[in-house]
């Protein structure tokens, strides 16, 4: 897909580690909580992209704008904002939830 139809792949999020394992960083970009789930790799994308507690798209690779999402240089969220970033995708933890399908493969995700 083009930049244009992923306009979140040009912009230079500054995430923020979140502590939780599922979705490990999160970013407030113009007052949405864009936040990135970690997937079941090589089964599923590596991510899987929310902005506003919706599915945008899922990576394998970050764009360079993002810096390393994976990185432990990001800073701890306090523990309210990572809460409130969260909130919305607490429950899509497995691959395809957010479409109420999520991934039960015993090799991936059951």
């Amino acid at each position: 897909m083009a930049a244009v139809e992923r306009p979140e792949l040009t912009v230079r999020p500054e995430w923020g580690q979140t502590g939780d394992v599922y979705f490990p960083v999160a970013a407030l970009v113009e007052g949405e909580w864009w936040v990135l789930r970690i997937n079941n790799f090589p089964n599923h994308p590596l991510w899987t992209l929310f902005v506003g507690g919706r599915r945008r798209f899922d990576l394998n690779d970050a764009p360079a704008t993002w810096a390393n999402p994976a990185g432990r240089d990001h800073k701890k969220m306090p523990a309210d904002l990572a809460a409130e970033a969260l909130r919305p995708v607490r429950d899509l933890v497995a691959y395809g939830s957010e479409y109420g399908l999520p991934c039960e493969d015993p090799r991936c995700c059951g």
